[in-house]
């Protein structure tokens, strides 16, 4: 009898074509990933220490921050793992900008918009390039 399964070595193969494009894609959402993570990066600061924060003179929430500048470093060398793990950790942050954008009033609740949007594009260009990468990586 037959086993239905592929043998492991048979990797499909993928036109140098298919391999170009999704290069391209992989560059374009890395590019789109680390203008949103710096953007998220500087408006987390800018918020929590001048623009609105909670208390005069800023805030701890400036804290907030630090996992968005650890992830930085594997942005701009293309890691793909930084990419997965920075596509759940996003979430934390699109909360945050939902609940303070409901919650909150005038300046603050503008700029929870914002960290709203930047973290959804962030997640996208984060699973695009997890995804483009991975074609890569079966190429061999």
């Amino acid at each position: 009898m037959k086993s239905r399964t592929a043998s492991p070595s048979a990797a499909p193969t993928v036109s140098p074509e298919f391999a170009r494009q999704c290069a391209e894609r992989a560059r374009l959402a890395k590019s789109i990933g680390i203008l949103c993570l710096v953007a998220l990066i500087v408006l987390g600061l800018a918020w929590e220490l001048s623009l609105a924060p909670l208390r005069p003179g800023g805030s701890w929430l400036a804290l907030k921050v630090l996992p968005l500048l650890a992830a930085a470093p594997g942005f701009f060398r293309g890691r793909r793992y930084t990419f997965q793990w920075m596509s759940l950790a996003v979430w934390i942050y699109f909360t945050e900008g939902i609940v303070r954008a409901t919650s909150d009033k005038g300046l603050s609740s503008s700029l929870a918009w914002g960290e709203t949007a930047l973290s959804v594009v962030l997640f996208a260009a984060c699973a695009v390039y997890a995804r483009m990468t991975e074609t890569s990586r079966r190429l061999g």
